[in-house]
């Protein structure tokens, strides 16, 4: 694949020494990023009217969330803190996988159970003396 992109790049460098790009439309101006071509046609209409609303899309807010989570979860000592904030990075994780229509291996409610255990199972561990090996 490297040698096709570097073939790819070649090709561009040499048209654009041969001045083949100049005078094309739209040159010098900004270019329009806001493009969702990857983005299904009805999930771009919905993202759209959500962003001209002033809202953004449920998958950047819970992206966003998610990192927030996991910079709050670096800083945290607390193991019952942790737990806690790990249970939500869970179902925040499980979430934005629903959104990208990925199969869930595990019902939600499932997920939820299995870090409030661990959750419980953590605090009991925090209270209890440390064992040694």
């Amino acid at each position: 694949m490297k040698l096709l992109d570097a073939l790819v790049e070649q090709r561009i460098a040499a048209a654009a020494a041969r001045g083949e790009f100049d005078g094309l439309p739209g040159a010098g101006a900004p270019q329009e990023l806001d493009d969702d071509l990857l983005v299904p046609e009805e999930v771009r209409v919905a993202n759209r009217i959500l962003k001209n609303a002033g809202f953004l899309p449920p998958a950047v807010e819970q992206l966003r969330s998610l990192r927030n989570l996991q910079k709050e979860l670096s800083a945290v000592g607390d193991p019952a803190m942790r737990c806690a904030l790990e249970a939500k990075l869970l179902a925040l994780d499980m979430a934005l996988e629903s959104l990208r229509g990925a199969p869930m291996l595990a019902p939600r409610e499932y997920c939820e159970r299995i870090a409030q255990r661990l959750c419980e199972r953590a605090r009991a561990d925090a209270g209890a003396p440390m064992e040694q090996p």
